[in-house]
Parts: structure tokens; C-alpha cells; sequence
């Protein structure tokens, strides 16, 4: 079988793909899953870069987020069964429940990734696909969807239908962020520096979609949209960019869930008095989610019927699978960028 490996970080090149001659096997509880598509989040260019809170251990496998057919189970294994189709979980050993530091630890990053044609996998760390979706689209679930869902849903006050949620920008979550607040009933605010991106959003559910580079000042465009009164939730993506004018978009008892806490410009947080002083927000720092958001939200994907975005489909090749990052990289997407590996 194939696998690729960070050989070494800091650019494209430290990517490489080795050959073995047989697949793995499995334990007594794990699963051996024959990888069919795999997709590409922020976090992969962190660490490739060196850039990730974890420290990546040394030749591991890249990627979090795959998707595949069990080809094998161990004697122990009561959850799956030859031939389903699973998605790998984004933190293995979280279940359900708060996280705690003995449950950080990601694919790709300090356990294996799912950049393979076949992957053993414990049963705990695997969800089942809805039926109704394809190879590409289960591949985008485990990191950007559950962090939506988790960002709609996960806090102490979920979005009820008829509030305001505002989203910002098209990257995957906030892609995800605007066909869960659709489904949940709420009116759907959404920004964008492009016009074409404007329709798509609108295509996905947006009520509303500001441009926030013809308005500097987005955050007035929210408060007109809502006759004054502010976003009930605020899906922050931004982080330091702009949660200054999210606090400021956000109404009296608004909800900010802050999906980006980082950013290549700045290296804190920071929100005026000024603003602060108008409202009595509440801050909600999330990281994906546990195996619980993910189960909740797939219930929901099927319910609704919701086909996630996949914007570019690459192959599995060693010039691919660059390129694939480097596409990744420039920003364009509108969707999961995604590998096809079988």
C-alpha cells in the first residue's frame, strides 16, 4: 500500500509517498479501513509549516479528516462491520463531554493521519457516513463540519429558529456554519470580499450577504440588517482580524463562538472598551468537537438532506498531493479541497 509522510516540515517537498507491501492488520478493537478520500484544513498547513500548537511527531502521516470502507475488524469489535462506510473523528479518545489535555491528540499532527490507501483506525475513532452523501463529501465532515456544528449548536444557548446568526467569510466552516443555522431555522447573515461568493452563499442559505471590503465597517450593515438589534450568534472565524466588529455586530446578549484565535498580522485578541462597553456578549472559544457533536450533527446532515461543498477534487499521485496543498494554499477554494485516493 501507499502512504505519505512528513519527511520533513517547511515546505511541499518534506511530503513523500512510501510503498509498503501490505496493508495493516487489525487489533482486537480496531478497525482497518480501505481510505477512499481525504480532505485539507487549516491546521494541515500549520503543521506543515511548524506553525501548530502540537508538535508533529517526527515522519507521521498527514491529514485529519479522511473517509472509507472497512475492509477488516479485530474479534472485539462490536460498533462496525466489513463494508460500512466511516469518517475518521478529528480527536480520537474525545467521545463526548468537555476535553481534557489527555485527549488532544489529533491524526496527522501526533498520531497517524488518514493520508493513505489504508488506515487502522480503534472503533471509538471512527462515525459512520450518512448514506446520502459521496466519498468527497463524508471527507469534509470531521474537522470543519463538527466545528460549525459544535459553533451553532455546542454552546449553553443553541441558536433557536428566528434568531440572527452571523457568519463570516467562505472558508469551510463558515460554509458548514451557514447550512446548519439555515436548518435550525435562524435568518443567516454572511460576508464575503466577493461577489460571485455572494451567490453561492445566498445558493447555501444566506439570508444576507455584506461585503465587507465595499463596507469597511461590516458591523453596521449587521445592526441595519437586524433593525438595530445585533446578531444573536456570531460564527467568528477571523479571530484577531475581527473580533473588534464582531463584539460590535453582536446584539445586547449576543453569542460569539470563536472558531480562530490566531492570525499571521496579530498576535492577540484585542476588543475596545469602547465596544465592550456596549454589550454583555458572551466569548465562546471552541476547538472541532467531540465524537458526541459528531454523531448529533450526521443525524441532522441526514435529516436535511445537506451536501457539503467540495470545490476541487485531486488525485492520489506524489505531484497531486502537492499540488493539492498548494491549491489549498492560495485561498481560492469555495469548499473542501479533496484527494481521491481510491
Amino acid at each position: 500500500m501507499r502512504t505519505y509522510h512528513l519527511e520533513t516540515l517547511g515546505s511541499l517537498d518534506g511530503i513523500v509517498a512510501r510503498d509498503t507491501a501490505r496493508r495493516p492488520e487489525p487489533g482486537p478493537r480496531d478497525l482497518v479501513v480501505r481510505m477512499r478520500t481525504v480532505s485539507l484544513n487549516r491546521r494541515d498547513l500549520l503543521i506543515l509549516d511548524g506553525r501548530y500548537p502540537l508538535k508533529a511527531t517526527p515522519d507521521t502521516i498527514p491529514l485529519s479528516d479522511g473517509a472509507g470502507e472497512v475492509v477488516a475488524v479485530g474479534e472485539e469489535v462490536t460498533r462496525f462491520s466489513v463494508g460500512d462506510r466511516v469518517t475518521s473523528t478529528y480527536f480520537p479518545r474525545w467521545l463526548d463531554g468537555r476535553i481534557t489535555p489527555a485527549l488532544i491528540d489529533q491524526p496527522g499532527v501526533t498520531l497517524p493521519g488518514m493520508l493513505a490507501e489504508y488506515v487502522r483506525l480503534d472503533q471509538d475513532a471512527a462515525v459512520a457516513v450518512p448514506d446520502h452523501l459521496t466519498w468527497e463529501e463524508a471527507a469534509a465532515l470531521p474537522c470543519a463540519g463538527v466545528t460549525a456544528w459544535n459553533a451553532v449548536t455546542g454552546g449553553a444557548e443553541p441558536v433557536l429558529p428566528g434568531e440572527t446568526v452571523l457568519i463570516l467569510g467562505t472558508g469551510a466552516v463558515a460554509l458548514f456554519a451557514v447550512s446548519f443555522a439555515k436548518a435550525l431555522g435562524a435568518e443567516v447573515v454572511a460576508t464575503t470580499s466577493a461577489p460571485a461568493k455572494a451567490e453561492r452563499l445566498k445558493a447555501l442559505g444566506a439570508d444576507h450577504v455584506v461585503n465587507y471590503t465595499q463596507n469597511p465597517a461590516w458591523w453596521r450593515d449587521v445592526r441595519e440588517l437586524t433593525d438595530g438589534r445585533g446578531a444573536d450568534l456570531v460564527v467568528e472565524t477571523g479571530g484577531p482580524e475581527t473580533v473588534e466588529q464582531s463584539v460590535r455586530a453582536a446584539a445586547l446578549y449576543g453569542r460569539i463562538a470563536l472558531v480562530a484565535a490566531n492570525s499571521p498580522h496579530r498576535t492577540s485578541l484585542e476588543i475596545s472598551t469602547d465596544a465592550l462597553g456596549s454589550a454583555l456578549v458572551t466569548l465562546r472559544r471552541l476547538f472541532v468537537g467531540s465524537r458526541a457533536h459528531f454523531e448529533r450533527m450526521n443525524r441532522a446532515i441526514t435529516l436535511h438532506a445537506l451536501h457539503p461543498p467540495v470545490d476541487r477534487v485531486f488525485g492520489f499521485g506524489h505531484d497531486e498531493v502537492r499540488n493539492a496543498y498548494a491549491y489549498y494554499a492560495t485561498g481560492a477554494a469555495f469548499g473542501k479541497v479533496v484527494i481521491r485516493i481510491a
